[in-house]
């Protein structure tokens, strides 16, 4: 399988969106595609489902799109329910129907050899159960309950039709028919968001071990730097392919630009130099020669391009904490939390200064735990407190504050009203609100742009405590870069939510982990959490191993008790018969028996059946000292 797009292009009505496009997928080939938001990555992907949007690019080359072999391309936006009213069970089963279909092909080859054990009808029976297994006939069930499970989705879900869920569930539900359907190359668009960290966990391990290309638009680093092994960057609107994984690409980068950068330098300094020697040189007799070839030498060099500067335009800000907090800035004990039922209960404190993460399963209560805290819903049992001079600022993943009718500016003044336009500007400014930004409506704002709108609003405030929930949503990997170092530097105290573990390794000093058994605190950071994890797992795998050794151990020595027990039984018939033997042939030296033919006879052969017993005991003797014995 090869998948090839030479020298295309992408525009929206007179807007180039991507102007030289050469993308080549291979079989197997785990490929991400980065870059700014609005750099074309998703219309990429799209294109590649409807040729129609692309056209020849600047290049030299001939556009083409070019396939080989008959190539199956899955986007999540092709997956449509066509009835409804099917179960989840119907819908999953949909997508093995050639296995199902095996499935009543075997047993009905059971039946005919049932009937008749001929050759032929063995040979077929055979053959499809090699099919088979070969397909996945074995595993397919536990694979679309696995992919379910960490959806979210429990057994009982199963009988439900496909009608009974919201609409964010049905999304779930496409995704997981098209990770299972396993298209020949499957385009994944930001898979990550919205999923929490045990489900981007197992999908990681699914998409590793997928057997087809991959290719992914995603701003999850940790996420992409655990899959793909080639990276294409698109900047200023064309595409450059890395070999390696996220990590191995930014690497790449760096150095590639600090090379071309020193050569640029480099031979920009040379060109001057001999411009020099030449205008100093040319207007003399005896040097206009040497002048000349100076000239010839620059005219000679392949000109080194001056490398784009990192398009590393993002927002940042001024920190001015309007006071300060007491040292606990918050104490929670044993608050329950929840709409109609209580989904946690949960005690820790937070001191001036500590950022904690709050991380966990989707539908446990982290949100809920803020819009508790903030008064948006009622606790439903315990107590916090918010301590001295404590003033918290909340963003709402939702952003419901937002005014969709106003404009940027007028949303912003509104906040503000005591500010010149000259410090509203410069606010927004910050934030990448520029003059023709500042008139847009906010319905009209990209999800990344009302992110930093409403970022800005509330860090003007100057708050001493921040309640972020997944702030990083819609932001592109310099934009959380950019809150990453922002909150870094943040002296005042922090308590977010988010799934992204990259960022909650970089910024997270405590984490307050939702579970399913409970919500317990740990002291330290993302990686020290999963490093003392995967030691209690070495830990109970290394018991379980041991409690095996010891389990058969206690196996073994029974099953050789057994053995012996069973040689001495053995010892004992031979004994018995070897006996009988004695007795026989005493029997047949005895002066009436010798006479009678008939019952000699009978006897002798009682005798040599005897012996062969004996001898049949012997082997099995033999046999079972040797399995004592090994």
């Amino acid at each position: 399988m090869n998948y090839k797009i030479v020298n295309g292009s992408i525009s929206y009505g007179a807007k180039t969106i991507l102007e030289e496009i050469n993308f080549e997928i291979k079989e197997k080939e785990k490929i991400a595609i980065v870059g700014r938001n609005g750099c074309g990555k998703s219309s990429l992907l799209k294109a590649m489902l409807h040729e129609e949007m692309l056209e020849p690019g600047i290049g030299e080359e001939k556009f083409g799109v070019y396939k080989q072999g008959k190539i199956q391309i899955g986007y999540l936006d092709q997956i449509q329910f066509k009835d409804t009213t099917c179960t989840l069970l119907e819908e999953m089963q949909k997508i093995y129907q050639p296995i199902i279909d095996l499935e009543k092909e075997i047993i009905k080859l059971e039946q005919l050899l049932k009937q008749d054990s001929n050759e032929k009808n063995i040979k077929n029976y055979t053959s499809a159960l090699e099919k088979y297994e070969l397909i996945g006939g074995y595993t397919y069930q536990k694979e679309y309950e696995t992919a379910l499970h960490y959806f979210g989705f429990s057994k009982e879900d199963l009988k439900k039709k496909i009608s009974e869920f919201s609409g964010g569930q049905m999304t779930k539900i496409a995704f997981v028919k098209l990770l299972l359907s396993k298209p020949d190359i499957l385009l994944l668009d930001e898979p990550t968001n919205h999923l929490d960290i045990s489900t981007v966990e197992w999908l990681e391990d699914y998409l590793k071990n997928y057997s087809k290309a991959l290719v992914i638009v995603s701003h999850d680093r940790m996420f992409l730097d655990k899959i793909v092994n080639k990276v294409y960057e698109i900047e200023y609107a064309c595409m450059t392919e890395y070999t390696g994984n996220y990590s191995a690409f930014e690497k790449q980068k760096r150095e590639n630009y600090e090379k071309q950068s020193k050569d640029y330098e480099y031979q920009q300094r040379e060109i001057k130099r001999l411009r020099a020697i030449a205008d100093r040189f040319r207007y003399k007799p005896t040097k206009a020669k040497m002048a000349l070839s100076k000239l010839k030498k620059i005219e000679q060099m392949v000109i080194i391009e001056e490398p784009n500067p990192y398009d590393l335009k993002t927002f940042h800000t001024n920190f001015h904490l309007k006071r300060e907090s007491g040292k606990l800035v918050l104490s929670v004990r044993n608050l329950k939390i929840g709409y109609d039922r209580v989904l946690a209960s949960v005690s820790f404190d937070l001191y001036k200064g500590q950022k904690i993460a709050i991380i966990g399963a989707n539908g446990k209560g982290k949100s809920t735990l803020l819009k508790t805290l903030t008064g948006k819903i009622p606790k439903l049992d315990g107590e916090f407190e918010f301590g001295y001079q404590v003033d918290s600022q909340y963003f709402d993943q939702q952003m419901d504050s937002l005014d969709e009718n106003k404009t940027v500016l007028e949303e912003f003044c509104d906040e503000f009203p005591n500010l010149t336009i000259t410090q509203t500007r410069s606010a927004l400014a910050s934030f990448l609100f520029f003059k023709e930004d500042m008139d847009k409506k906010i319905k009209m704002l990209s999800g990344g742009e009302k992110v930093r709108l409403e970022l800005c609003k509330i860090l003007k405030k100057g708050p001493n405590l921040l309640l972020l929930d997944e702030p990083t949503n819609h932001m592109d990997i310099v934009g959380k870069e950019s809150l990453e170092r922002i909150l870094k530097n943040y002296p005042g105290s922090l308590l977010i939510v988010s799934h992204d573990r990259y960022f909650v390794n970089k910024i997270a000093d405590a984490l307050l982990i939702f579970e399913k058994e409970g919500v317990y605190y740990f002291q330290g950071s993302y990686s020290e959490y999963l490093e003392k994890k995967n030691m209690e797992v070495k830990e109970v795998v290394i018991k379980k191993e041991k409690n095996e050794v010891k389990s058969n151990s206690y196996l073994e020595n029974k099953e050789k008790n057994r053995i012996r027990t069973k040689i001495k039984k053995i010892e004992s018939e031979i004994d018995q018969k070897e006996e009988k033997i004695k007795v026989l042939e005493k029997e047949m030296l005895q002066d009436d028996i010798c006479r009678e033919y008939i019952k000699l006879n009978e006897l002798q052969q009682e005798i040599n059946q005897l012996s062969e017993e004996i001898k049949q005991k012997m082997n099995e003797w033999e046999a079972l000292n040797h399995l004592l014995d090994t």
